[in-house]
């Protein structure tokens, strides 16, 4: 499968997170609304990781790789959380999750030419200019 096709897929799937979580913020705490969703996706993640291994695929394991992987978690799980506090605050879904996306598009970014030291062309450039001119507009009316 192309990677834009598998791009948009999770385009897809982390539309639903924070369309599901916008509902459900009004229902649960955060703290439990983070719980749950946690425990569904390491669930998840389990059923992958042990269909890989029946299938005998190899699971080349560093220290680095799972300290990574630990921040990532941390990072996600921060995420959630503050993300049901936002919605239970009263912000709507078309506001707060493009404010949220495309903040974190924008820090990912900023992290990956400064840090990994990657390039950036001028239409991308022009891309990320758009996201802060976006969330600036967005945040203004809310």
């Amino acid at each position: 499968m192309p990677w834009l096709v598998l791009a948009l897929l999770t385009a897809l799937c982390l539309a639903l997170y924070n369309f599901f979580i916008k509902l459900a913020a009004d229902h649960i705490p955060a703290a439990v609304g983070a719980v749950v969703l946690q425990l569904v996706a390491a669930a998840l993640g389990a059923v992958w990781l042990l269909r890989l291994k029946l299938q005998g695929q190899p699971l080349p394991i560093t220290n680095k790789g799972l300290l990574l992987a630990a921040l990532a978690g941390l990072g996600v799980g921060l995420a959630e959380i503050l993300t049901f506090v936002v919605f239970s605050r009263g912000v709507s879904s078309s506001v707060g999750t493009p404010v949220i996306v495309g903040g974190s598009v924008l820090l990912t970014a900023g992290l990956g030419l400064v840090v990994l030291r990657e390039a950036l062309t001028w239409p991308q450039a022009l891309g990320l200019v758009s996201i802060v001119v976006g969330i600036v507009l967005l945040a203004r009316g809310h």
